[in-house]
């Protein structure tokens, strides 16, 4: 097992890359602390991984909070005492151009998609310090590296969390802290289907609508959430021991076009 004797903090696992990973990771060995808004799915995670022979809290917390991400750590240390991996995973996708975004998407999308980022390693950090080292894992985005079309808070926020990564990483490879970031392109969630992205589509061109959305991929198809989870996985473990400061795409090659 990978992560055996490990505790991970892993923000915004309650369906998704998240979940995804949170899965993973007990599958792994790592006992859990599971953050996110939605208590009723978090709870279902965490029943999920015990029943995978790990210990596992979920904290209900919206990482826009200050108190809330506050919680989550002090949740993490009065339950294990020590923080190994952190997973920023927690954010929004948020649509416009520099023209067209309001004051109300922009606030919300930097406040959980960077602001957030920033203060759960500033928690995290001094202990991790402590205890002699940990990995941080930012989820990035293929935004990260190159920009796109009408989505300009989301891609300055995944911008920034790019830079930051690299900024962190210098800051505390001498600490024995590793800070790298997951880059995922498109990958198909849930979430998707919850907020109507497909509506109006019967169950068969639904189907049909998403693989007409994806072939812009050059692997013709979005990305899994399993596929993502086991990228983190390699930046979160010693198989990357040799690894910081890194963005990993994990796209489909949509950058290499």
């Amino acid at each position: 097992m990978k992560l055996k004797n490990k505790v991970a903090l892993i923000t915004g696992a309650t369906s998704g890359i998240g979940k995804a990973t949170a899965l993973l990771f007990a599958d792994e060995g790592a006992d859990l602390v599971l953050t996110g808004r939605r208590a009723e799915l978090g709870k279902a995670v965490e029943v999920e991984c015990r029943q995978r022979g790990v210990r596992c809290i979920f904290v209900e917390a919206d990482h826009a909070q200050v108190e809330d991400c506050q919680r989550a750590v002090e949740s993490a240390l009065a339950e294990f005492g020590r923080i190994d991996i952190l997973f920023n995973n927690a954010g929004i996708v948020t649509k416009g151009t520099a023209e067209t975004t309001d004051e109300e998407t922009w606030s919300a999308t930097l406040a959980l998609n960077v602001t957030a980022v920033w203060r759960m390693c500033k928690l995290v950090l001094p202990h991790m310090k402590q205890q002699g080292g940990g990995v941080i894992v930012n989820n990035g985005s293929d935004w990260s590296v190159v920009a796109g079309k009408d989505a300009f808070p989301y891609i300055a926020s995944k911008g920034a969390v790019g830079l930051m990564t690299k900024s962190m990483a210098l800051d505390f490879a001498r600490d024995n802290i590793r800070v790298n970031a997951v880059c995922p392109g498109d990958t198909f969630v849930d979430r998707w289907i919850e907020k109507g992205y497909f509506e109006g589509s019967d169950p068969v061109s639904v189907e049909e609508a998403i693989q007409e959305a994806s072939a812009y991929l050059p692997m013709g198809r979005f990305g899994r959430p399993e596929e993502i989870a086991r990228a983190v996985l390699f930046l979160a473990s010693d198989d990357s021991s040799f690894v910081t400061g890194h963005l990993l795409l994990v796209d489909g090659g949509n950058t290499a076009q």
